[in-house]
């Protein structure tokens, strides 16, 4: 894989693992960057499972993409971030747009993007 995609990667990567390890050690400070206000314990549980386990989930693919040379791996996250993606675009559509919406928007089709590109890459022999 180029090097250009590997960096692009590893930058997806970190990205996504500082979003991971947020949500899954310190829920009450990413909760505003998600917009929502979890219900006691089993709220602040569920940010750490589902938000926290997605994100970590994602980076754990990439990092064995990345150290394998598997790029399945990054189509894999590419149709997570891409399912996320259209998740907002319903949203925007169901319940109006709404500019908080649009930045995150466009990070995750950004990544989404990367990583199909860095899947379709022709591999060296």
């Amino acid at each position: 894989m180029e090097m250009t995609f590997q960096i692009l990667v590893g930058l997806a990567s970190a990205f996504l693992l500082g979003l991971g390890l947020m949500s899954m050690f310190a829920p009450r400070k990413m909760v505003g960057n998600f917009a929502v206000e979890p219900l006691g314990t089993a709220g602040l549980s569920s940010v750490r499972s589902v938000f926290g386990g997605l994100f970590l989930a994602c980076v754990g693919m990439l990092v064995f993409g990345l150290a394998s040379g598997q790029t399945l791996a990054f189509a894999a996250v590419a149709i997570v971030m891409g399912a996320v993606a259209f998740g907002r675009v319903v949203g925007i559509i169901a319940d109006g747009a709404d500019k908080a919406v649009i930045p995150p928007l466009i990070v995750e089709l950004v990544i989404a993007g990367v990583l199909v590109a860095a899947y379709l890459q022709p591999t060296s022999v």
